[in-house]
């Protein structure tokens, strides 16, 4: 059973999210709701919505006296999006209030070679975002060999984005302890801090601690919300279940 210590390590990395095609506002709402008035002091770093729901998440947030950030998704979840109107969703995601931006990388020019075409598309993303943390989405599930998983994290390294993160949880294959393993080991070996974000398939505290485990073996670091997330649907409430028990 996992020491009540580490669970609460735990809940403090994830990224609340709900990213369903057919939402509505309503359902966002009802939705948070019964996570806040669940968690009891379990309190994630942040919610994770559809650009669309920006607003009320962060009004419900206040009510609540919840003190998470408010993270959003651009270029998702296909990351073919013109660099142009992923730069205006960014701006209209931070004019909504929005303290994250959660990134998809074009990684189907990374897969066709075009190198320089994904470099410049990640430094426009960066100079858009500005002082908002920015989370770039790798889709390391479709990225068919570990060199390309590499190569994707350095390219986002290099950018100057605050986090690699795993997948978009919309293709088949999430985040993987193997594809963990080689994001994690490039980031340790970056001249700088980068975080690290799980998502795609994180259902159970067991998986859960064994991404965080790696993290810290790998980078030598203790995991807190500034240097590695876990994105989750249901994590939390299993979580705060645990806690419970």
């Amino acid at each position: 059973m996992t020491h009540p210590l580490r669970l609460q390590q735990l809940a403090k990395l994830v990224d609340l999210t709900r990213l369903n095609e057919q939402d509505n506002e309503t359902a966002v709402m009802q939705w948070l709701e019964a996570q806040l008035a669940a968690q009891g002091a379990v309190q994630p770093a942040a919610v994770c919505v559809y650009p669309a729901y920006i607003g009320v998440v962060r009004s419900l947030l206040q009510q609540y006296g919840a003190g998470c950030a408010v993270a959003t998704v651009v270029n998702f979840p296909s990351g073919d999006q013109p660099v142009e109107q992923v730069r205006q969703e960014i701006r209209a995601a931070i004019a909504a209030g929005a303290d994250e931006i959660d990134c998809v990388l074009p990684y189907r020019q990374l897969l066709k070679g075009q190198l320089e075409e994904v470099r410049g598309f990640l430094q426009q993303v960066r100079a858009e975002c500005g002082d908002v943390l920015l989370k770039i989405i790798i889709e390391s599930g479709e990225l068919a060999t570990a060199q390309q998983v590499c190569k994707a994290t350095e390219l986002v390294i290099d950018s100057g984005a605050d986090f690699v993160k795993s997948s978009t949880g919309k293709v088949p294959v999430g985040v993987t302890e193997d594809a963990a393993r080689i994001m994690l080991t490039a980031i340790a070996a970056a001249d700088r801090v980068v975080g690290f974000k799980a998502s795609g398939g994180v259902r159970t505290i067991e998986f859960a601690e064994r991404l965080l485990s790696l993290y810290e073996e790998l980078t030598g670091q203790l995991a807190t919300a500034a240097t590695m997330r876990i994105g989750a649907s249901a994590l939390l409430q299993d979580i705060q279940q645990a806690l419970d028990y």
